[in-house]
């Protein structure tokens, strides 16, 4: 899916999203990310919903945004409480929403001038795998 972004934004802006990647200021991202308006565009060492651990989270809780969009992956599933913990203790918010979802909200709210974080899940599907391209 293609998104419009303001041309004249030096902003990190979501421009472009499919289920295998994302593009950031036309920049495409093959695997998971944590982005913010301004700033660095890290990798985020996640490639599957069951995979998360606190320590996402306490990654994220460091860089201080007001606000956590985390992007599921192809379906809105919802994050253990405990695993959130420090993000609840540091106030941070935090929603959760499918990786298309996410992408629009983000450049909603990071053209608003908040302080968001997208958290972005790239999944590798089984499809796509060396095993599975092996038949394994």
């Amino acid at each position: 899916m293609k998104l419009q972004p303001d041309p004249h934004s030096a902003l990190n802006t979501v421009t472009r999203y499919e289920d295998s990647y994302i593009e950031i200021n036309e920049i495409r991202f093959e695997s998971s990310i944590l982005v913010m308006p301004e700033g660095a565009i890290n990798p985020w060492n996640i490639s599957n919903f069951g995979q998360f651990e606190r320590s996402h989270f306490e990654t994220i809780a460091q860089l201080r945004p007001e606000l956590v969009i985390l992007g599921s992956g192809l379906k809105h599933r919802f994050v253990t409480p405990s695993l959130i913990q420090d993000l609840y203790k540091a106030k941070i918010g935090f929603e959760v929403m499918t990786t298309q979802a996410a992408c629009r909200t983000y450049n909603i709210l990071m053209g608003e001038g908040r302080l968001v974080l997208g958290a972005f899940l790239i999944e590798s599907t089984p499809l796509t795998t060396p095993a599975a391209l092996a038949g394994k």
